[in-house]
């Protein structure tokens, strides 16, 4: 059976600033999606990370189908509208259109498709991300994909004999999508100099070499190049389908314990470990760290089975522990150095007009 996964995830409104959404939120997302996709999905799940709610749905539509797109679209806005009632902090916020455009790409929310046929066994991986910025995903995927150090699938097993072809993104460029595919492993150190700027080059997508099957999917939206200013983190989403030809669910997830430093934390203007956490974790210390949350499911005629939270194990406290402490040490610093993000990714936030103020005063010494 051909069916396509989409996750699609937004803020829309949290308890105590940018904590966790609200119970009624939750459920007022949950109860449209059971009501108003009768008829347009096969089955669905949604869980939170942060203050973020992600709707995981199983349909028949194909990528970019406006209808499942309404369909959460649609969703948010009645999470928006019980989090005004509540006088919950920043209802709405990724919702940046005043209307439903016929795709939520470039509205706001995150969203990452996959479309296949289902293998006879048909294990993937949900990812999401919060107080971060879609490079996150870049060293793990890499790691994960490329690396026989993390995959010793690319040595023991034939079916990843090939490789992976990776597509990566310049999220800087806003006119179009700059795209480059490059193969793993002839194109491994070409990759590798790309990754390096996880501002700029994010991966998009990873298929197998041997198939042509899809075999990752991440989000790569910069809510600043869609609203011109800083308005809150991009938060991204992925979907990676795991076993057979692709890695093993433990291949993917392992990466994850060397709590890597990006882009996030308080005002997404500050450097952070990224923290695997349990579903539904909310946010606490400066805003972060910057999470990670992983839900593995099965699939078959759509159907989902009931999800294992990937991070939820005593190996992953341990994790935790470090990440913990690899935050306070680099805390210490405040807003010196590379704690906090070079100005070019703080161009679109009120630091601007700080450095407006200040120019002026500069002057010229004689020698």
């Amino acid at each position: 059976m051909r069916i396509t996964l989409s996750v699609i995830k937004a803020d829309v409104g949290s308890i105590d600033g940018h904590l966790k959404p609200s119970a009624e939120l939750v459920k007022a997302v949950k109860e449209h999606i059971q009501q108003k996709g009768k008829e347009l999905i096969i089955d669905f799940y949604l869980t939170t990370t942060g203050d973020d709610v992600a709707l995981l749905l199983t349909h028949t539509q194909g990528k970019d189908s406006e209808k499942i797109h309404k369909l959460a679209w649609d969703a948010f806005l009645a999470g928006t509208k019980v989090a005004r009632k509540q006088g919950l902090y920043g209802a709405g916020q990724d919702l940046l259109a005043d209307s439903f455009s016929g795709n939520v790409k470039g509205l706001g929310p995150a969203v990452a498709e996959l479309e296949f046929e289902e293998r006879e066994n048909e294990p993937f991986l949900l990812f999401a991300a919060d107080k971060t910025d879609p490079g996150a995903y870049n060293l793990p995927l890499y790691l994960g994909f490329a690396d026989p150090m993390y995959n010793s699938g690319l040595i023991l097993s034939p079916k990843m004999s090939k490789g992976f072809k990776f597509t990566v993104i310049d999220v800087n460029c806003t006119t179009a999508d700059r795209v480059i595919e490059l193969n793993v492993p002839e194109d491994l150190y070409d990759l590798a100099s790309l990754l390096r700027d996880n501002e700029r080059y994010v991966i998009e997508s990873i298929s197998s070499r041997n198939t042509g099957e899809p075999a990752a999917a991440a989000s790569t939206c910069r809510l600043r190049n869609i609203a011109g200013k800083y308005v809150g983190k991009d938060d991204p989403v992925m979907l990676i389908r795991v076993q057979g030809e692709f890695p093993a669910a433990g291949e993917v997830l392992a990466p994850y314990s060397i709590g890597h430093y990006v882009a996030g934390f308080m005002r997404g203007s500050h450097t952070g470990p990224l923290m695997p956490v349990t579903s539904r974790s909310a946010t606490s210390f400066f805003d972060g760290p910057p999470l990670v949350s992983c839900l593995g499911f099965c699939v078959r005629e759509g159907r989902l089975t009931e999800p294992v939270d990937c991070f939820d194990h005593p190996f992953w406290d341990y994790v935790r522990e470090k990440v913990s402490r690899k935050s306070l040490e680099l805390r210490e610093q405040g807003f010196s150095g590379p704690a906090m993000l070079p100005y070019a990714e703080l161009e679109y936030g009120g630091i601007v007009e700080k450095m407006k103020m200040l120019e002026p005063r500069f002057r010229l010494r004689k020698k």
